[in-house]
């Protein structure tokens, strides 16, 4: 099953002390590129977030956010510098008896807490294996769903592009038939015009044969339309496959286009010639939508 490049997955679940969210976005891009929103204190996990999505994505731009919050025990440690609080209280009693203040010990306490000098508050070791183990399973509840939901945008994907490969089918079909017609078109104008200019004189059949094969040559579109036919083979092919096939559709439309061209320039019919505009309209509609495969 193809997959569009651009899909959203979310998931939020409570693990063990944690409560843990995790939302995936993609965009079109033409290699995989990932980058992470995590915590300050779990950078760790941008590298495993990396990894576990790179397993299931081959293709787009992915951006990741992570919120994780402690409901356990607290996650920060508060550490106290007891000789620089006893210097401190010994600073504070010394002023009040100086200057004869009425200072109660609760003020000195108060502040003292107010010193970011004595009281300095940091985060708790994590285990980050233990952490790892919850996060990833919020992680591959979100990826399912962002997986889906660029399944589902591939389904649409597929189907448009099918659709257009048939409309295609019909024009080629058509140019095919139409050809040699141009060709008994063009013999029977020639003639025509002969008789017309030189009708006293006799016509050489030879000639007129070699010229109208000579034209027929000219115009003649057979391997085109074959070539043609055989890229848009492959390209439903390819619309079937469970592989990453963007790249390689890539290329065939740019094939495709290629054969057009060619038709185009060799097409000395209105009705051909339109067709050839049909079919370079199509193939660029598919072009479009191929940026969006993975």
């Amino acid at each position: 099953m193809i997959k569009s490049m651009t899909g959203y997955g979310r998931a939020q679940e409570t693990v063990g002390s944690y409560n843990i969210t995790v939302e995936l976005k993609s965009v079109n891009h033409r290699y995989f590129e990932f980058s992470s929103r995590v915590p300050r204190s779990y950078g760790f996990l941008e590298d495993k977030l990396k990894n576990l999505v790179g397993t299931f994505v081959s293709r787009g731009k992915v951006e990741c956010y992570v919120s994780i919050e402690n409901i356990g025990e607290s996650d920060s440690e508060v550490t106290l510098d007891e000789n620089l609080a006893e210097e401190y209280f010994k600073a504070y009693g010394a002023l009040a008896d100086k200057f004869d203040l009425n200072v109660k010990d609760s003020y000195i306490f108060s502040a003292l807490a107010r010193n970011p000098e004595i009281f300095s508050v940091s985060k708790k070791a994590v285990d980050e294996e233990e952490v790892w183990k919850s996060v990833s399973e919020v992680a591959n509840a979100a990826v399912e769903k962002f997986i889906s939901m660029r399944e589902a945008e591939g389904v649409k994907l597929r189907e448009d592009v099918l659709s257009r490969v048939d409309f295609i089918l019909s024009k080629v079909a058509f140019i095919e038939r139409r050809s040699p017609e141009t060709v008994k078109e063009y013999n029977s104008k020639l003639l025509e015009r002969i008789n017309e200019f030189l009708s006293d004189i006799h016509v050489d059949e030879q000639r007129i044969a070699t010229e109208c094969a000579i034209f027929a040559d000219k115009v003649a579109v057979a391997e085109e339309t074959v070539r043609l036919r055989s890229h848009i083979s492959q390209l439903s092919d390819f619309m079937n496959s469970d592989e990453p096939i963007g790249r390689k559709i890539d290329f065939l439309v740019q094939e495709m286009n290629r054969e057009a061209n060619t038709i185009g320039s060799k097409a000395q019919d209105v009705e051909i010639a339109g067709c050839v505009i049909d079919i370079k309209a199509e193939i660029e509609k598919i072009r479009e939508q191929i940026q969006n495969i993975e």
